[in-house]
């Protein structure tokens, strides 16, 4: 019984895990002069976490959060599977909001959690 419980409390534990780092990703991007246009953008089953404008660019953000390396570093999870659904995602919205030449990128904003301490690694134009 109690393994069932703590196995319970992962996902929520992920999931706040998850949701810290994506408005402390929006915090780092607006501060550095970004402008939000949405968060946590689905078009069919893909998602992409933050969607920007930057220096005329459309930039569609994943955001990957860890509270250790047990795992690997938070960039390392984003798998060619990922990559595919940002993709899907990134289309969908063009598409959805009538935009058809705009500059567009994928950046990566890797956070870890360590000793109480947020650390952002920003990997613009990642894949």
């Amino acid at each position: 019984m109690e393994k069932d419980r703590l196995t319970d409390m992962q996902p929520d534990s992920r999931r706040r895990t998850g949701i810290a780092g994506e408005g402390l990703a929006a915090r780092y991007l607006r501060q550095a002069g970004y402008e939000i246009l949405r968060t946590n953008y689905r078009f069919a089953r893909a998602e992409v976490d933050i969607i920007a404008r930057h220096n005329g660019a459309i930039v569609f953000v994943e955001v990957k959060t860890r509270r250790s390396n047990t795992f690997g570093e938070p960039h390392e999870a984003i798998t060619k599977r990922k990559r595919w659904q940002l993709r899907k995602a990134a289309e969908g919205y063009l598409l959805e909001n009538g935009i058809a030449d705009a500059e567009c990128r994928f950046d990566v904003l890797a956070i870890s959690f360590r000793q109480g301490r947020a650390f952002i690694d920003h990997i613009e134009q990642a894949f």
